[in-house]
């Protein structure tokens, strides 16, 4: 039976962007605050997080191993976690050069992660047999040692935003209306794939959209259904059909051509964005994640592409913190 333990502060909130939405001149924008789930503001992290922290527990780790880049929002949030709960956190991390003490780096250090930096080129071709390396080292040294994938992408991460969708539905009912599409950025996959498996669990009659803002669209598609078809070897046999048409690659809904000049990396446009976003909403949105998303969707509103839309929601995925690395300001 697929359990969790509960650690994030939900529900997040909803809230409209009253001066984005009539700047645009389109469908009515409302934002969910999944920058406020807790855990020192570990953003969507945490939701796929509670599945798999809870499979390592019920596994009797003692020590939990992951990676992403030097600044990844998911090490920070696994790092904060295991500090909370008293598991040592081991962390392979994507750097090329010696960092900085800043941003999440500096608050992994400050949760007692032990880090390991490896090159790009090695994160690249040998991530996984450099994380099956270190767990059998610890392995040696008398540990259980869990590995949790990059952002936290795999099969049960999924769960953590299917969840979300059902919250998501739940609030709808208070509200008294619902949404024509969910928006959320795609930098892993594991949230937009939860977003659609909560879809084909709850009968979700909304879209799902994705903006990737790495890689491109069909790379994420292929992905996103690979994890999809994992994700529902933890359901009853019953649950969903199968094949499902909603989980094939061409069916997964994503926008491309929000990329920009590359993961991590700001476009002068894309950086007066969030600064208006910042001086008209309140809201600070990350220039990793959302600030590229939300950028692209105000972009395809202007273009026309949701034209028949009336309400949508964009979802929050935190990572406050991608604005303190100097490297990610426009050049």
């Amino acid at each position: 039976m697929l359990t969790k333990q509960s650690y994030a502060a939900l529900p997040t909130k909803i809230e409209k962007l009253e001066r984005l939405s009539r700047s645009l001149q389109g469908p009515e924008i409302y934002i969910k605050r999944d920058d406020q789930t807790g855990i020192e503001l570990s953003g969507n992290k945490i939701r796929k997080l509670e599945y798999l922290m809870t499979d390592a527990l019920q596994k009797r780790a003692d020590v939990l191993i992951t990676c992403g880049a030097v600044q990844s929002n998911h090490c920070r949030a696994t790092a904060a976690l295991g500090a909370k709960l008293g598991l040592p956190v081991y962390l392979v991390l994507k750097e090329n050069r010696p960092p900085e003490m800043i941003g999440n780096y500096l608050l992994d250090r400050l949760f007692g992660a032990t880090v390991q930096l490896i090159s790009e080129s090695e994160y690249q071709h040998r991530r996984g047999e450099i994380l099956e390396s270190l767990g059998r080292q610890l392995k040696k040294e008398g540990k259980t040692p869990y590995i949790i994938p990059e952002g936290a992408s795999n099969g049960l991460g999924c769960f953590g935003y299917s969840e979300a969708l059902r919250e998501i539905q739940q609030q709808e009912n208070n509200l008294g209306f619902s949404f024509d599409a969910v928006v959320v950025a795609v930098g892993s996959g594991s949230t937009l794939g939860g977003l659609v498996l909560g879809k084909a669990l709850y009968d979700y009659p909304g879209e799902i959209i994705g903006i990737n803002i790495a890689a491109d669209a069909k790379t994420f598609q292929n992905r996103i259904s690979l994890l999809l078809k994992e994700a529902v070897t933890y359901l009853d046999t019953k649950t969903l059909p199968d094949p499902n048409p909603l989980f094939s690659p061409e069916n997964i809904q994503i926008i491309d051509g929000y990329v920009g000049e590359g993961y991590g990396k700001s476009r002068k446009e894309e950086w007066e964005f969030l600064q208006r976003t910042a001086r008209t909403e309140g809201i600070l949105l990350d220039p990793v994640y959302t600030g590229k998303a939300l950028y692209g969707l105000a972009e395809e509103i202007k273009k026309g592409t949701f034209e028949h839309h009336q309400r949508i929601l964009f979802i929050h995925t935190g990572g406050v913190f991608g604005l303190i690395p100097p490297s990610n300001l426009p050049r």
